[in-house]
């Protein structure tokens, strides 16, 4: 039988001198090393299913909450120069202050005595006005005087007609009593007549009664002619009486034209005063604005406008004020795609300029250095950069922001969003997901509505 073990190289060979085969052999070390790998294995496992906080970060400056509150730039309501600056940067005015003196430059309102002549101008108008009202007050007594001349008038003209007709009748009955005595002299003369010619009655007696014929026959004749005259008076009276009314009328129509003219001269003088004195306003009001005073109470913190004699237009930029009592705020930029997930009274952490942080995105419980606010106001449109503006306000349930902020200093936000597990926001980020939209407790609430 062949003897293997003669012919096995380890008799030949010293393997132990050899460095690789070490490597191959097992030892204590390399259990050691897996037994550290399979711990972190486990390590990070676990570490999958530990909660994150899921945020976003913006970058933002400090700044007001009211828009009055924000630094302001004072305006010249009205051109002018300059001839005395009573302020300087840094200085503290109170509201009412004066800060500087202009002169004016146009030449319209350069007239020392410009209110005192604008006001004797008023005066002027006023008693032009005043003579117009004592016009027309004269007038519309001339009126009534043509009222009541007019009436008595057109009474004394129907007295007169009802006398005309009255005697119109009277003497058209007297022109029958006349007709009837002339017929009554008639037959007599005839009978007288018939007599003669018998011979019963004397010539004297037929010419006599010849006589009383011709007589009554001119009565008649008077009576019918009085008559006629009596109707021409009626006539008369007639005419008068519609003369009068066309004379009232046309003396009416003049007084009217004169009173008309009045008023709208009167009308003319007020609108003209109106004018005057509210040129008088004006004028009162710009020689105030020759001094520019402190909207409100603040801080010089900039002069525009230098230099004494330096003329400046109307609107111009005169200096910047910022103002003493401020509620601080910060205005962020959220992108469109963060916006859906920023609501009002959403909480955010801000690192500021100046103060050192430690911070933990994941895990806000343990960061250090960092202050809380709250989603004040969001803006509806995007702004120049295209982003949305968000104002955010200290948390009154977190430490107070630092004293020291001022406005202009920069802040960086942290948008705290829902709580989820480390390995679902390695898979969103790696698929580049959007953080989710609803909280935990919206979600509850949503499937509880699902179901």
């Amino acid at each position: 039988m062949l003897n293997i073990s003669r012919n096995s190289i380890k008799n030949l060979i010293d393997i132990d001198s050899f460095e690789s085969y070490h490597l191959t052999r097992s030892s204590n070390q390399s259990r050691r090393r897996i037994r550290i790998l399979l711990y972190l294995l486990m390590t990070g496992f676990v570490f999958l299913f530990l909660p994150w906080t899921q945020n976003f970060r913006s970058k933002g400056t400090m700044t007001a909450l009211k828009p009055e509150h924000r630094p302001q730039t004072i305006h010249s309501v009205i051109p002018g120069r300059i001839e005395q600056w009573f302020v300087q940067e840094g200085d503290f005015v109170t509201k009412g202050d004066t800060i500087l003196f202009l002169s004016e430059v146009k030449e319209q309102y350069m007239d020392p005595d410009l209110l005192s002549r604008t006001q004797l101008q008023v005066d002027a108008k006023e008693l032009s006005v005043k003579s117009y009202e004592a016009k027309i007050k004269a007038q519309e007594q001339q009126l009534n005087a043509l009222k009541e001349n007019n009436t008595l008038r057109k009474e004394q003209a129907q007295n007169k007609l009802k006398q005309a007709n009255l005697k119109v009748l009277s003497d058209s009955i007297m022109l029958e009593a006349e007709k009837v005595s002339f017929m009554v002299a008639e037959k007599q003369f005839l009978r007288m007549e018939k007599l003669y010619k018998e011979g019963l009655k004397s010539l004297t007696d037929l010419e006599t009664r010849k006589i009383k014929l011709q007589e009554s026959q001119a009565k008649a004749l008077s009576a019918e002619n009085k008559l006629l005259g009596s109707r021409n008076e009626s006539i008369s009276a007639t005419i008068e009486l519609n003369a009068i009314d066309n004379d009232f009328r046309d003396k009416l129509a003049k007084v009217s034209s004169e009173r008309f003219s009045a008023l709208s001269g009167q009308y003319d003088a007020e609108a003209g005063v109106n004018k005057m004195k509210n040129e008088l306003t004006n004028y009162t009001v710009r020689s105030g604005m020759y001094y520019v005073l402190a909207p409100q109470s603040g801080y010089i913190t900039r002069a525009i406008q230098v230099g004494i004699g330096e003329t400046i237009k109307e609107g111009a930029e005169i200096i910047s004020i910022m103002p003493q009592n401020y509620s601080l705020a910060v205005e962020i930029y959220v992108d469109p795609i963060d916006l859906p997930l920023v609501k009002l009274e959403s909480k955010i952490r801000f690192i500021f300029d100046g103060w050192p942080a430690i911070v933990f995105s994941g895990w806000p419980e343990l960061s250090n250095g960092t202050f809380g606010g709250k989603v004040f106001a969001i803006d509806n449109f995007t702004s120049a950069n295209n982003k949305y503006r968000v104002l955010v306000v200290p948390d009154p349930d977190e430490e107070p922001w630092p004293e020291a902020l001022r406005i202009g200093a920069g802040a960086d936000g942290i948008a705290l969003l829902n709580d989820v597990p480390v390995w679902y926001e390695i898979w969103r980020q790696m698929n580049g997901f959007p953080p989710d939209y609803y909280t935990l407790q919206e979600s509850k609430e949503i499937k509880s509505q699902a179901k």
